[in-house]
C-alpha cells in the first residue's frame, strides 16, 4: 500500500500545483440564433437533463443545470467531437502511454481506469483544450484496456461560469471531489473494504469525524472534473453523469 500512498500524494501534490497557476479563460465564439439553432438547442437540453442529479453522494459536489443558452448545444457538439478524433489515436492503450499517459493505480480494481497526462493537466489550468483531456478513460479488458472516454479538468478555483465557458453546463455538469478523510497510513486498505470509514466511499464526511478517526482531512481532492464519452450516440449518454460515480454513492436529487 506504500505505492498508493505515494500516488495519492503525488495526485495531490500535483493538483496544489495547478490551482497556484493564474488561470487564464479561453472564450469560445457562440452560434448566432436563429430558429433552428434554438431547437436543436432544445433537444439537447431535453435530453441531456433527463439523467442528470444536482448532487451525488457526500463526496461529489456537482455543478448546477443551466436553462439551455444559444450555441450550447453546438459548443458541446464541437467538443465532443474534437474528443472523439483525438481518442482514436488512442485506442491503444500501450500509445497513449507512449506519449505521456500515465495508468493511475494499475493493480486497484476499478471499474474505469484514468491515464492522466500531467503536462495537460497543468495545461488545463490555464484554459481549455478539447485536443488535450487530462485523462483517457480505458475499461479493464481481458489483459489490456478499452477506450471509452475522456476527462477535462479545471482549477477547483474556477467559478460555474469559467466552467460554462469550457463546456456548457445545459449540457454537461463538472464534479469535484469532496469531504476526502485519508486513513493513517497503516489503515490505508481500509479505503478499500466494503462499507469503508475512509476515502472516496467513506462514510466520514466531516473534519471532525476524521480528526477523531486519526486521519488527514481534505474539504476536496484535485480541481473540477468533467467526462466525456464520444463514441456514444445520445447527449446523455456523451456527457452522462451516472457513468462517473464512485461505486457505492447514492444519488440525490
Amino acid at each position: 500500500m506504500k505505492t498508493l500512498w505515494v500516488l495519492l500524494s503525488g495526485l495531490l501534490l500535483f493538483s496544489a500545483i495547478a490551482v497556484a497557476i493564474q488561470e487564464h479563460h479561453h472564450d469560445l465564439p457562440q452560434a448566432p440564433p436563429n430558429d433552428q439553432v434554438m431547437k436543436d438547442e432544445m433537444e439537447h437540453a431535453t435530453t441531456g437533463m433527463a439523467s442528470k442529479h444536482m448532487e451525488m453522494g457526500d463526496h461529489m459536489k456537482m455543478t448546477h443545470i443551466r436553462a439551455i443558452q444559444s450555441g450550447d448545444g453546438k459548443r458541446a457538439d464541437e467538443i465532443a467531437e474534437s474528443a472523439r478524433r483525438v481518442l482514436e489515436h488512442y485506442k491503444d492503450y500501450k500509445t497513449a502511454e507512449k506519449e505521456g499517459y500515465q495508468i493511475f493505480l494499475p493493480n486497484i480494481p476499478q471499474p474505469m481506469y484514468h491515464f492522466t497526462n500531467y503536462r495537460y493537466g497543468i495545461e488545463a489550468a490555464f484554459r481549455f483544450n478539447a485536443d488535450h483531456p487530462t485523462s483517457l478513460l480505458y475499461e479493464k479488458e481481458g489483459d489490456g484496456y478499452r477506450l471509452i472516454g475522456a476527462m477535462y479538468t479545471a482549477p477547483w478555483r474556477a467559478t460555474e461560469d469559467d466552467l460554462d465557458k469550457r463546456v456548457p453546463l445545459s449540457i454537461a455538469q463538472w464534479h469535484q471531489h469532496v469531504n476526502f478523510c485519508f486513513p493513517p497510513k497503516e489503515k490505508n486498505a481500509e479505503m478499500f473494504i466494503p462499507n469503508p470509514r475512509f476515502g472516496m466511499r467513506g462514510s466520514i464526511t466531516t473534519k471532525s469525524e476524521c480528526d477523531a478517526a486519526g486521519g488527514r482531512f481534505f474539504p476536496r481532492l484535485f480541481g473540477w472534473m468533467v467526462h466525456v464519452y464520444p463514441f456514444e450516440n445520445n447527449p446523455e449518454d456523451i456527457w452522462s453523469v451516472e457513468r462517473q460515480m464512485p461505486a457505492g454513492q447514492h444519488t440525490h436529487h
